[in-house]
């Protein structure tokens, strides 16, 4: 993961539509372009995470483990929950505080405000997530959008989570996101792979224009 991707896909079977498999799904969104994924799935025992990990490399994403180190995973993506106060030093498995598997692989912080994302950058962690930027239907009692004015000159590289769709993706980056974060947008689709297609069609007219 040494190039932070435009565009991250959040992973959650949940929320696929009846008749629908993650593998497959995650399958048909590679092919659409998608190269990097955020591997959820919490309610697995971390064994099954791990197969499920090595299963989308050999799809050819690369995996970030949610909320913590995860054998197969390239990257690391811990939550933001009141008084976690973990470094992304403990968070990427670079202390025997938690296994290492590759060590000191990137991390991010899902963070709920600018305040949190420059605490996340004096953690030393390498990205973060900003949410909700827009009303969400994934997670509806995070609070109220934050909206652009909350991306600009912020000291981390920032994926903008939360209601995002391709129509919002450009503005988004407009307002000083790195990229865009999406999950159920992606994940609740009738066709996920026509979605990250217009996702990464959005985003390129933000490559073109900066």
């Amino acid at each position: 993961m040494s190039e932070l991707p435009r565009l991250l896909v959040l992973t959650d079977r949940s929320q696929l539509r009846l008749g629908r498999g993650l593998l497959p799904t995650l399958a048909e969104c590679a092919e659409a372009g998608l190269t990097h994924v955020v591997l959820r799935e919490l309610d697995e025992p971390a064994e099954q995470r791990a197969r499920l990990a090595s299963a989308a490399t050999e799809l050819g994403l690369v995996v970030i483990a949610a909320h913590g180190p995860l054998p197969g995973a390239a990257g690391v993506q811990l939550a933001a929950t009141g008084g976690n106060t973990v470094s992304a030093r403990v968070a990427a498995g670079c202390s025997t505080l938690l296994p290492v598997v590759t060590p000191c692989y990137p991390s991010g912080r899902s963070c709920h405000s600018p305040t949190e994302v420059a605490r996340a950058a004096e953690e030393g962690f390498d990205y973060a997530m900003l949410s909700p930027y827009a009303l969400t239907e994934s997670k509806p009692g995070y609070g109220p959008p934050l909206g652009p004015g909350a991306f600009a000159d912020l000291p981390l590289p920032t994926y903008a989570l939360g209601g995002i769709t391709p129509d919002n993706a450009a503005a988004a980056v407009a307002a000083g996101a790195h990229g865009v974060a999406v999950m159920g947008a992606v994940m609740r689709a009738e066709e996920p792979a026509e979605v990250v297609r217009d996702l990464l069609a959005a985003l390129d007219t933000t490559a073109v224009t900066s």
